[in-house]
């Protein structure tokens, strides 16, 4: 049986943003040693979503903090919500994208790293609106997926759950922060590769000793 890499991450969260390159090289370069699954951490959650101008001013502080340390560039599109708060109709939740993914697994599970990386690339760069269905609809495209299919399972009560199940998880495996990326060793041991974003070089060597361990 394959090692896991359970990377723990959230749509919404600016440093998964720019660790995306990283990872993404990670699991090109281990996919025939090491099976990838990613897990949505729920990291906005509530039963009253409410508008970005709550979270506005503290994003784009992280963004210049988080272009700085990992050269990635933020979108006009997406830094303009956060630059005009009041005329924005953006209410962020994790919910949305965290279905998606796991409904996404259902047809591509050896391409998780991929699909999460995209979806982030269309709300930070793009400015997709991913509390918004239509936000899914050109990776629908990319990946040939139907798209009347993906639309009834997104709001099949099931995937929901298997969401939620995933927040809980990350919560479990003590993830406080993202993004996180652990190396499942045995049924229940688990090594803690990266917590924070962590750079290329270094991750690789983390992965590489755990592996010959």
């Amino acid at each position: 049986m394959k090692p896991v890499i359970f990377y723990c991450y959230d749509a919404y969260c600016n440093w998964c943003y720019g660790f995306s390159p990283v990872i993404t090289q990670i699991a090109n370069d281990f996919s025939t040693t090491v099976s990838f699954e990613v897990l949505s951490g729920g990291m906005i959650i509530t039963d009253t979503p409410k508008p970005v101008a709550v979270i506005a001013d503290y994003v784009l502080n992280d963004c210049k903090t988080v272009e700085e340390h990992t050269g990635i560039k933020f979108g006009e599109d997406f830094l303009w919500h956060m630059k005009n708060p009041d005329l924005s109709d953006w209410f962020p939740s994790s919910e949305k994208p965290a279905i998606a993914l796991c409904v996404f697994k259902e047809y591509y599970p050896d391409k998780q790293i991929a699909f999460a990386a995209d979806l982030q690339y269309a709300l930070q760069y793009e400015g997709r609106d991913l509390c918004d269905d239509e936000a899914y609809r050109h990776l629908l495209e990319k990946y040939a997926i139907p798209a009347t299919e993906f639309y009834a399972l997104l709001k099949d009560p099931a995937y929901k759950e298997k969401a939620h199940y995933e927040f809980g998880l990350c919560k479990q495996l003590q993830v406080t922060g993202f993004p996180a990326v652990l190396m499942q060793v045995n049924e229940s041991k688990f090594i803690m590769l990266a917590s924070g974003y962590t750079s290329y070089a270094l991750l690789k060597q983390r992965i590489e000793t755990a592996l010959n361990q």
